[in-house]
């Protein structure tokens, strides 16, 4: 059982259990509901092809910012150089369950 999602400009492929950073989000009491779905996938090979009212619930397990990504650029012969760091900002989720039609689904115990 896994869904695809949409969040902060990129798309993720998830299953309850799985723990992922993905672009800073609003969230709030420590949990992100995340509505903007693009696939759901009950059994390997098959996907739902009714996506209304289907959710997949998460919980914040912390935020961060990532490695620094060094930007140089540089012109020859013309004595320009310039250099730049970036980090992005980050949250690490755990996806709970996955809610469509009804049906839910969480991970299983191991």
């Amino acid at each position: 059982m896994y869904a695809v999602i949409r969040t902060g400009g990129k798309q993720y492929r998830v299953a309850p259990g799985d723990k992922l950073k993905i672009e800073t989000t609003a969230h709030e009491n420590g949990t992100v509901e995340f509505s903007d779905i693009v696939a759901i996938s009950g059994e390997a090979g098959k996907f739902e092809s009714e996506l209304s009212g289907a959710k997949v619930l998460a919980s914040v397990l912390g935020e961060g910012r990532g490695d620094k990504i060094l930007v140089f650029k540089l012109k020859r012969k013309k004595q320009y150089k310039k250099m730049q760091g970036h980090r992005q900002n980050f949250v690490e989720v755990k996806i709970n369950e996955i809610q469509f039609n009804g049906k839910s689904f969480k991970e299983e115990a191991k």
